[in-house]
């Protein structure tokens, strides 16, 4: 099987250190030595002296896949999400305690969300009433992405308490993966409406909240916190194609891929966008091919969905035209890739 299809290099995205510190806390509480796991991965532990320093995406997530191994925890990235609040984000995490209100909050979190992890990306929607804030990895080829979506839900919930106070709950949340067979943990937690087999990680809840005014606003601070994150953006900048791919991941699943509403995201007109992606030698229809690729590998591995429902979001004519598209990618049928996927498990 051809697992490579899509031709990009693993391990380009990058995570700041930090986030593995409730990892360590949890094994040790579980009776799994974490420098043993840290040395298999090839982790230093003196990188964790300076939670900024970067790790590779892909070791961040192989630890959490041989953690959920050795400990038997099925729900691990759940227990890992809960231990995070917005300290553990840095400078963007301050930014976001220091805004004026609730939407700014996460409007500022959205956009900054690439100095704490790239390779990762997040979007603040508004439909009527009901906003939805989602999460999705758009690397390919990384390991334990259900145990990492499940965390980053858990520190979107703790967030938003923060800001908003216990009293918030959200309407419901949901997963891009399969129902896992004990939902104790995640009721207990979530406390509302479970959606599983999703097309993406998200929270919904009353728009009405994104008015509420953050206690601790402070506008000379948010301004030095801006100017400081700012460099650090700049630092950490992702090349075109890569900002193309990270929208892209959205708005396939949301029916807005076409290169006009790309464009138009970017503020400039189709034939600009075009222009620049050929200049870093890569087109848009290929960049479509290989997000569509992953997210259609990431919901086989991890959901339920038929392949029907999945040729249908990722806006092919039929499940013949979808598998067609997928043997080419991959060299063989999304069945098999399913079945062969979870005899792995």
């Amino acid at each position: 099987m051809n697992r490579g299809a899509t031709g990009r290099a693993a391990g380009l995205a990058t995570v700041r250190v930090d986030t593995l510190t409730p990892i360590a806390e949890i094994l040790a509480g579980m009776g799994v030595d974490p420098a043993g796991l840290l040395a298999e991965v090839g982790l230093d532990p003196e990188l964790f002296g300076n939670p900024e320093n970067r790790i590779p995406l892909a070791v961040h997530n192989r630890l959490v896949a041989l953690a959920v191994a050795r400990t038997g925890c099925r729900h691990l990235g759940l227990l890992v999400g809960q231990r995070d609040t917005l300290d553990s984000l840095g400078l963007a995490g301050l930014l976001v305690r220091y805004s004026a209100d609730v939407g700014a909050a996460l409007r500022s979190l959205v956009r900054y969300l690439p100095t704490h992890v790239d390779g990762a990306t997040s979007t603040l929607q508004v439909d009527g009433g009901v906003a939805m804030l989602t999460w999705e990895m758009y690397q390919p080829r990384l390991e334990a992405t259900d145990q990492v979506g499940d965390g980053a839900l858990a520190v979107f919930v703790n967030i938003i308490r923060e800001l908003c106070g216990p009293g918030w709950i959200p309407i419901e949340v949901r997963f891009a993966h399969r129902k896992p067979d004990d939902l104790v943990p995640f009721r207990m937690f979530f406390r509302t409406s479970l959606q599983f087999d999703a097309e993406e990680y998200a929270l919904r809840f009353s728009a009405e909240w994104l008015r509420r005014p953050v206690p601790r606003f402070d506008p000379a601070l948010r301004q030095r916190l801006q100017n400081e994150i700012d460099a650090i953006e700049v630092g950490h900048a992702a090349d075109f194609p890569e900002q193309v791919r990270s929208i892209l991941r959205t708005a396939l699943v949301t029916g807005h891929a076409s290169a006009d509403n790309v464009a138009r995201l970017f503020s400039m007109h189709s034939a600009t966008l075009a222009r620049r992606l050929k200049a870093s030698g890569v087109n848009f229809r290929a960049l479509v091919d290989e997000c569509r690729f992953d997210i259609a590998r990431q919901m086989l591995e991890h959901s339920a969905m038929d392949v029907s429902q999945l040729a249908a979001m990722l806006d092919y004519a039929d499940a013949t035209a979808f598998t067609r598209a997928f043997r080419r990618w991959s060299g063989t049928t999304p069945a098999r890739w399913r079945r062969d996927a979870w005899r792995d498990e």
